[in-house]
């Protein structure tokens, strides 16, 4: 019965006055168990219910099938009573709508005698069979309580006092009860009667239209049944406590049929409120409990039960499928009027029939566990007595037999022993007979085992608490005992272990190394002898020890009572090494309080003596304290004296040695360095008296030269031309002005194109038209053509990149072309809201003719272009190329291998072996017109043929703005024609040569040559078909094709081996292209599709591939707004007049303890240069220390700070500079000055202010920063400076940490670190470093044409909002920074054609030597079959019969011309297009480039000539080391020459003051590290040679003290700076290793460690002048070798 379902009963009434007034019909029926309900008006509508119980009380009692009150308790109550004298907790409860009977079935009228209900029925039946009970072990009580729920309040009906409400409390044990609610105890059923009536008159009632008498609130009468019996036989008491909870519940009414208002229709909703929680109750639990839901895995919402929902619901929460025997009784109105009250009351009841209840018996457990026990037991004996097996028992009772002596039945232990052996004597011949009836009873052997366990188990169970206390106690005195036996001592009350010290017992106490385990152990010196040994010696040991030099028996403690008291003597055996206080006895010693004993090696002990110790305290009460405590530590310390170990003093000893040995090394070391010091300063010494001795005048003839008059030669006036032309053809504001301007239909263009899933994304790029990516001819306007040959200059026009990801491809598309595309796209969106999009797709081309986001794209696709030039068929020499295949970005795709070589008519191809195409001979025509037409469309036609080729101005608008005179134009296009000195000796051979004497390329005749193209290689697999067509440059309509081969990326190169015979007749032009225009090689590819990056990112083009992986720096703020100066118009700049640069430390103090402002702490952890956190205080007073260091000269001079302002405080590194931020303050200026530090001849200007944070109102800057968090703070302040028109603006971001104000910051561990022999201070690291540029510009002129375009206002449409664009997630189109980094693709497009121009002559100049050297017969002989004919016989003679020399001085000159060009290559400047952006750029671009910056030397870029004129005259100039006098740097002539006016003037005239127009802007560290190590330094004060660690990131090298040193100490700009290097200053010094670096303002000798070293780091400041330097020692080293 643990598990049982709810008993339902339900019971119909008769019909009341109501009802037979209204003439009703009644719709119950009942047959047996079953229910049956009709439908009023549908006869056929019959629904049938099965209940436990069906009363039928529709009729009178004569009726046969009448159910009574008596009945109906008799089903009901006498079983729920049954369960409540079992122990169970009971519940019955009444159901129905108002006037259904409830309060009828569960109370009746009490004053008729067969009316009365189940609860007063069941009470006085309870009465009944308590007086009935005759056991006098069995006692009863019963309490009684009564309480009604009223719009879900509880009420007390049986305590008049508590008139409020009951508060509902949960008990974890007791679970739901009612605070406060009476319970009162009764004895009779009359008490129950009395209770009953005086809280049934309490109850509220009221008269409804359904019921005179309606219930209108929830009666539960509780009934606490308690028994308890009482066992003699163990003395125990248990008991069982029932719960009896009757229920009658208000009626479930409809507000229309009761007639319910006001009052009434409040008790209404409350009544149905709760019936409905207890419907969902019932529901949940029936479903829970149904079988289709047992087996499934149900959620644990599914399987919530609403019991708090409501009160009633709550409190009866275990009489509903909890701990309870419940049963329900649904009352039934049987009129038709009430149909669908009585059919919801029936079906209520059929879902409540379903839940299981799993009820316990209410009593204790062990009380339980006892009576179960009883019971087996006797069910057992039972057993055993029905087998004839009675005496059995009776015999084992009386013996004492254990399991081993009887074996054969498994005898049971612990059973009541026999009370005399004698009846066990007596019996025992009975012994044998029983076991032989135990072995022919089955089961009995495990019967008997069974009963002895359970009456063991019942024996421990009645065992009394004083019982086990004594039991305990045993086993406690026990384990003393065991302990006392081991030695170990125990505190008298029983509580730690070894812990105490006894009062009187001598004893030990261990001492240990760690002083957690020492006095944890006691051994107690009892009376006598004490023996002490190992563990497993052969005689008993009191004490035992173990480990190395413990003997057996190892020594003997004797305690004896003497006349002066209790002695204790230690006595070790023989061979035992005992110590007493550090000495070792060998024969009895008297222990006195105290002493320490080391027995073996690693015991220690100390012996305490508690009687001695008193008697010694009461003869000397004043004795000190020992001023060192007695440990181990004291003990191995005495043991080592007493020993004859002096452990400090031999430290002491080493240490001077050590110190003694440290200054002897030192004093060597400062006499070696003061020895090295003298010897390069007397080295010096003599360089110097030696480079004045060899050039006296060389400063004065510099100065008499700038004094001269400046004329312009023709070369000069040719610059100016071209700089007239090239500013006309300026693009850069055009440029941006298209970007800006369409920047909103690109957004618009992508947003569309993500609504409509298209997988297209669009964005800007720059297109210009030169050898690698030439301009589609429908990507130039009409009027572009038609101006081509006004322009000089590559045309770069602005296009639409379509990355079509669904196909893999990238188109490019006019602006004309997307604003045609949108149309469409605009139509196509406003289509997709009315075409499903299933359908979309589909019609798209059907609809539109197309999609407009896609475009059809070749099977073949460009991979790229490369140049061979044809200068070999001049000789004509036979050349195998490999060139470069290089993309229109600028990336190398490629290698191809071609051959050309001049051949005659007839000659068959060359055997390749198998695969070689031979495509015949074809013959082409140069005309004259056709080519001159060619050249003046061209961008190469600038200029004459001496001017500047196209490669040069291959630039776009806004580069070069500041470019002064360069090299020659014919020192930079190889290909041209001319007679500068400088020209490639190869190139002037090949242009002397007259045209006369060139035999086979006489005018007229047929010229037939080979072009062979052989292998293709390192082409990306993304290609899968490759073919290679070639054509001459002017003649597009003709290409020669090869053959498509299959490409899989991997394995040997591709072979074309693809001949092709070209038959030309000589013209003027086909000379002249010969010498200066290639052959252009087209590479085609099949593209397999490839992922593109998703839509809402920014496609960069990949330019640095490398740069990704660094990480990003700040982005450069804006100034903050000042606050106290007027705004003012800045005035557009001119032509600079000098730049400085300038190394700003940055500084926040705190105000200490004792009054001094310190500099905080700063953490240098972020890896890169100027970058810093600082550790700030919250609450502290702070001053911000600015300190500006730079170079001294006369054009840079600060007069004053006019304010220092501090605002847009965030949490992140960038800040939105479009909000007017609330936050900026301005600070009080404390004082602004020069300083002057020892031993630095730079400018130092410093200025501090006060800043009060709390001002700022910012929380970011009031709290303590949130772990993982920085707060970031823009700093500007407002310089003014002498002869300016207004201040310059110094801008820095800061970055901060606030800590709480007691915190304790430290520096890092790079920090604490910096120097190696020292200490660092605060001033020293504690700051942030800032590399700034500062640029002196004179004032525009304000009417000229490019001021006034400038200031033309342009609207910007990339902010102009676009419907979608939210969907772009970020995404912005590109506007001045795709100018830039096209303008790095395009240098890169000129160096890579620098590269193979300057790779074929490097190739036909050692083609022509190796010809030469074959001797002087084979260049006379000039058959067809010689790989070259030589122009000039006469110089061929003369060079043959010349010595080595003249060879050399040619291969000088031709490495000269070399050099020059690769110096051009790398020194073109970047002007400041836009400045801060600018800046970043260049500084970026310089990892890679050199700038060319003027100086104060002859030539403007750093030259072979001017940096190592050793190249051409064949010996190293000596390093001029006396620093050059500063001057400012001008900028152009026409500067020079105003500098100039006054000194040809009057000398009466006072010079005009210049205003200029400063501007300031920060350096972006590049994250690329060049090189990095130590480095000499020639100190300049003191002569000597100085260490320090050198980091140089192009174009600036910074300088630290140390590696550890993480604030720079000095920078130096490459692009500003001159790099020298001379093997006779070397020699002549004797300091090998050695080079210079020279700036405007000082120069610089430094020293490597060897001379890879010194080649690295040549190679690292200046790579053109490390390879020239290298070129020269191998040729040098080759030369050696061949003599």
């Amino acid at each position: 019965m643990a598990g049982a379902s709810v008993k339902v009963a339900v019971r119909v009434r008769p019909f009341n006055s109501r009802e037979i007034g209204k003439e009703s019909k009644c719709i119950i029926q009942m047959t047996g168990n079953t229910t049956t309900i009709s439908h009023p008006k549908q006869a056929k509508d019959v629904k049938s219910f099965n209940f436990d119980y069906s009363y039928w009380s529709h009729t009178s009692p004569e009726d046969v099938n009448y159910a009574s009150q008596m009945q109906v308790y008799k089903d009901i109550g006498e079983e729920m009573l049954l369960h409540a004298f079992e122990g169970y907790n009971v519940c019955i409860f009444a159901y129905g709508q108002t006037g259904a009977g409830k309060s009828y079935t569960m109370m009746g009228k009490q004053d008729v005698k067969d009316q009365q209900g189940i609860i007063p029925l069941l009470c006085e039946d309870l009465f009944r069979k308590i007086s009935d009970n005759t056991d006098n072990s069995m006692s009863y009580s019963v309490e009684v309580s009564y309480m009604e729920i009223y719009c879900e309040r509880v009420r007390d009906l049986l305590n008049p006092k508590n008139k409020g409400n009951l508060r509902v409390r949960e008990h974890p044990l007791m679970g739901p009860y009612v605070e406060d609610l009476s319970k009162l105890a009764v004895t009779s059923y009359n008490d129950i009667q009395d209770l009953m009536d005086s809280g049934n008159k309490a109850r509220t009632v009221a008269a409804t239209n359904m019921n005179e008498t309606s219930s209108r609130s929830h009666a539960v009468f509780n009934i606490i049944f308690t028994q308890k019996r009482h066992d003699a036989e163990t003395d125990n008491t248990s008991e069982k406590v029932s719960k009896i909870s009757l229920v009658d519940l208000a009626g479930s009414e409809r507000a229309d049929s009761t007639g319910a208002k006001g009052t009434r229709l409040k008790e209404g909703a409350n009544i149905n409120k709760s019936l409905t929680t207890l419907g969902k109750v019932i529901s949940a639990l029936a479903e829970m409990d149904s079988g289709p839901n047992k087996n499934k895995k149900k959620k644990k919402a599914e399987s919530f039960i609403p019991y708090r929902d409501s009160v009633l619901t709550w409190l009866l929460r275990e009489n509903l499928g909890g701990n309870s025997r419940t049963a329900m009784v649904a009352a039934l109105s049987p009129a038709d009027i009430n149909y669908d009250e009585t059919l919801s009351t029936l079906r209520y009841a059929d879902r409540a029939k379903q839940i299981r209840c799993n009820a316990v018996i209410n009593e204790d457990p062990n009380n339980r566990l006892v009576r179960e026990l009883k019971d087996e037991v006797s069910r057992l004996k039972d057993l055993l007595y029905a087998q004839g097996l009675g005496d059995i028992i009776e015999t084992y009772r009386a013996s004492d037999v254990d399991l081993e002596t009887l074996k054969l039945t498994n005898a049971m232990t612990g059973m009541s022993p026999s009370p005399s052996l004698s009846a066990l004597s007596s019996r025992a011949g009975s012994i044998a007979s029983l076991h032989d009836r135990i072995m022919f009873s089955p089961g009995s052997e495990e019967a008997i085992e069974r009963l002895k366990e359970t009456e063991k188990i019942i024996a421990e169970l009645n065992e009394t608490w004083e019982e086990k206390l004594r039991k305990t106690e045993a086993i406690r005195m026990e384990r003393e005992a065991l302990l006392a036996e081991m030695g170990v001592a125990m505190r008298e009350d029983g509580g730690t272990v070894g812990v105490f010290s006894p009062k009187k017992t001598p004893h030990l106490v261990n001492l240990n190394e760690d002083p957690l385990m020492s006095e944890c152990l006691l051994y107690y010196i009892k009376d006598g002898m004490t023996r002490v040994g190992r563990l497993d010696a052969s005689k008993h040991q009191d004490i035992g020890l173990s480990g190395h030099f413990i003997q057996d028996e190892h020594c003997t403690f004797t305690s004896s009572t003497g006349p002066t008291g209790e002695t204790v003597v230690l006595e070790p055996c023989e061979g035992a090494e005992t110590y007493v206080n550090g000495k070792r006895v060998t024969e009895p010693t008297v222990l006195r309080s105290g002493n320490r004993i080391i027995l073996g090696k690693s015991h220690v002990f100390r012996f305490n003596h508690p009687a001695q110790a008193r008697a010694e305290r009461e003869r000397t009460p004043c004795a000190e304290t020992p001023s060192e405590p007695v440990d181990w530590a004291f003990a191995q310390r005495e043991l080592l004296e007493k020993q004859g170990i002096d452990m400090k003093q031999e430290m002491e000893q080493r240490l001077q040695e050590l110190e003694d040995q440290y200054r002897r090394e030192r004093e060597e070391a400062n006499n070696l360095l003061e020895q090295q010091r003298l010897d390069y300063e007397s080295k010096l010494e003599a360089l110097q008296k030696q480079v004045d001795r060899c050039h006296p005048e060389a400063s004065e003839e510099d100065e008499e030269a700038e004094e001269e008059a400046v004329q312009w030669t023709e070369r000069e006036r040719e610059l100016a031309e071209w700089s007239f032309r090239k500013w006309k053809g300026y693009q850069f504001t055009s440029l941006r002005d298209l970007l800006w301007g369409n920047a909103i239909f690109l957004k618009e263009a992508n947003a569309i194109s993500v609504e409509l899933k298209k997988k297209v994304q669009f964005q800007f790029v720059l297109l210009t038209d030169t050898l690698y990516s030439p301009l589609p001819p429908d990507f130039l306007p009409p009027e572009a053509t038609q101006d081509r040959e006004k322009m000089h200059f590559p045309r770069t026009i602005v296009a639409v990149e379509v990355q079509d990801q669904k196909n893999g491809a990238t188109h490019y598309w006019t602006l004309e072309k997307l604003r045609q595309r949108l149309d469409l796209m605009r139509e196509m969106y406003d289509r997709a809201a009315d075409v499903p999009n299933t359908a979309t797709e589909e019609c798209e081309n059907a609809m539109t003719g197309g999609d407009p986001f896609y475009d059809r794209f070749p099977w073949f696709r460009l991979v790229g272009r490369a140049f061979v030039y044809l200068s070999n068929l001049l000789y004509p020499v036979p050349l195998v190329h490999r060139v470069a295949i290089v993309s229109e970005k600028g990336e190398v795709k490629g290698f191809l291998r071609v051959a050309v070589q001049a051949i005659s008519a007839d000659e068959e191809a060359p055997d390749y072996g198998s695969g070689v195409r031979q495509s015949g001979t074809a013959k082409i025509s140069f005309e004259d017109q056709q080519y001159e037409r060619f050249q003046s469309e061209s961008c190469s036609a600038g200029l004459s043929r001496t001017g500047i080729s196209q490669e040069e101005l291959r630039i776009v608008e806004g580069e070069g703005q500041n470019a002064e005179v360069g090299p020659s134009a014919d020192e930079v296009n190889n290909n041209t024609a001319g007679t500068d000195e400088l020209e490639n000796p190869l190139k002037a051979c090949l242009d002397g040569a007259s045209e006369a004497t060139l035999e086979h390329l006489r005018i007229g005749n047929v010229f037939t040559f080979r072009v062979t193209v052989l292998q293709a290689s390192s082409i990306s697999a993304e290609y899968a078909d490759i073919f290679c067509q070639f054509n001459f440059i002017h003649r597009h309509d003709e290409a020669f094709s090869t053959e498509p081969l299959k490409n899989t990326g991997r394995g040997p190169p591709l072979g074309f081996y693809h001949v092709q015979n070209i038959a030309v007749e000589v013209t003027k032009s086909f000379v002249d292209y010969i010498k200066t225009q290639p052959v252009v090689f087209e590479v085609f590819g099949h593209y397999q599709k490839q992922p593109f990056l998703p839509l809402c990112k920014d496609v960069m083009s990949p330019l640095r591939p490398c740069r990704r992986q660094f990480p990003q720096v700040m982005p450069l703020s804006k100034p903050v707004p000042a606050t106290k100066l007027k705004a003012m118009a800045r005035p557009q700049a001119g032509p600079c007049h000098c730049k400085y640069d300038l190394m700003v430390f940055f500084e926040i103090c705190e105000l200490e303890a004792t009054g001094e402002y310190i500099p905080a702490v700063v953490d240098h952890r972020g890896g890169m240069p100027c970058h810093g956190t600082f550790l700030l205080h919250q609450g502290l007073q702070r001053r911000v220390a600015v300190t500006i260091v730079h170079e001294s000269g006369g054009d840079v001079e600060w007069r004053d700070v006019r304010e220092l302002v501090v605002g847009r405080l965030r949490n992140t590194p960038e800040a939105d500079e479009t909000i007017m931020d609330p936050n900026i303050l301005s600070l009080n200026i404390l004082s602004a000055g020069y300083v002057k530090p020892l031993l630095d001849d730079r400018t130092f200007y410093r200025f501090e202010a006060a800043w009060d944070s709390s001002m700022h109102n910012s929380l970011l800057l009031n709290r303590v920063t949130p772990y993982g968090e920085k707060i970031y703070m823009t700093l500007s302040a407002y310089l003014e400076m002498e002869n300016c028109t207004q201040p310059a603006v110094l801008t820095k971001d800061i970055c901060m940490v606030f800590y709480s104000r007691d915190t304790k910051l430290s520096a890092t561990r790079s920090i604490r670190n910096l120097f190696g022999t020292g200490s660092l201070r605060a001033a020293d690291g504690n700051r942030v470093t800032g590399v700034y540029e500062v640029s002196l510009c004179y004032l525009a002129d304000a009417g000229s044409p490019g001021m006034q375009r400038r200031r033309r206002r342009v609207l910007d449409t990339s902010v102009a909002y676009v419907r979608g664009e939210e969907n772009l997630a970020g995404w912005r189109p590109r506007s001045d920074s795709l100018i830039l980094d096209h303008q790095w693709e395009l240098e890169k497009l000129s160096l890579l054609q620098d590269v193979e121009k300057t790779k074929h002559y490097l190739l036909l100049r050692e083609k022509l030597e190796s010809t030469l050297l074959m001797g002087q017969e084979s260049l006379q002989c000039g058959t067809s079959e010689d790989l070259c004919e030589s122009p000039k016989p006469c110089e061929v003679d003369q060079e043959a019969s010349c010595s080595s020399e003249i060879t050399t001085e040619r291969q000088r000159e031709l490495a000269a011309k070399c050099l020059r060009l690769l110096t051009h290559s790398f020194n073109r400047e970047y002007s400041h297009v836009c400045v801060s952006a600018s800046e970043s750029k260049i500084s970026e671009m310089s990892v890679t480039m050199l700038k060319d910056s003027p100086s104060t030397y002859a030539l403007n870029t750093i030259t072979p000539s001017s940096t190592c004129p050793s190249l051409v005259d064949g010996s190293y100039i000596t390093a001029d080391l006396r620093l050059p006098r500063p001057r400012p740097r001008a900028d152009t002539q026409q500067e020079a020459a105003e500098a100039k006016a006054p000194v040809n003037g009057a000398s009466d005239a006072k010079p005009a003051t210049r205003r200029f127009v400063p501007d300031i802007q920060e350096i972006r560290v590049s994250p690329i590290v060049s090189k990095k190590g130590y480095l000499h330094f020639l100190e300049p004060n003191t002569n000597g040679w100085v260490k320090r660690f050198v980091t140089v990131r192009r174009p600036y090298v910074y300088i630290y003290n140390s590696e550890r040193d993480t604030v720079e100490r000095a920078i130096l700009n490459l692009s500003s700076a001159q790099v020298e290097y001379s093997e006779d200053q070397q020699a002549m010094l004797k300091t090998p290793n050695t080079f210079a670096v020279c700036t405007e303002h000082r120069g610089i000798l430094l020293q490597a460690a060897n001379e890879k070293e010194m080649h690295d780091w040549l190679y690292a400041f200046n790579p053109l002048l490390a390879g020239t330097i290298r070129s020269k020692l191998s040729r040098r080293r080759a030369g050696q070798m061949k003599m």
